[in-house]
């Protein structure tokens, strides 16, 4: 297993990355704002703690307590809106 600390908007959002046999996936935490991210590959993301409320592609902004989860598109992109610091898992599909 290999780790990767990535950093965004600077140092608002971090992240580690690890793959194992395999599979990837990035756990991480973002700080109160606003942001936009593009994705390669489809991506499940579930709320750890905090909340996220989020606009997929062509789609109205949804809120996504702690406990939940929502799909990203792959070669798409998602905004999000952070009223809290929260933690999130990100699993690459």
């Amino acid at each position: 297993m290999s780790l990767q600390h990535n950093t965004y908007f600077d140092d608002a959002v971090q992240s580690i990355g690890f793959d194992h046999s395999g599979a990837r996936a990035s756990v991480g935490v973002m700080d109160v704002g606003e942001y936009h991210f593009g994705t390669d590959a489809p991506e499940r993301m579930t709320v750890v703690h905090g909340e996220l409320v989020v606009q997929l592609p062509g789609q109205d902004w949804q809120s996504f307590p702690a406990g939940s989860s929502f799909e990203v598109p792959g070669s798409s992109g998602f905004d999000l809106r952070v009223g809290v610091p929260t933690a999130y898992l990100c699993e690459y599909l």
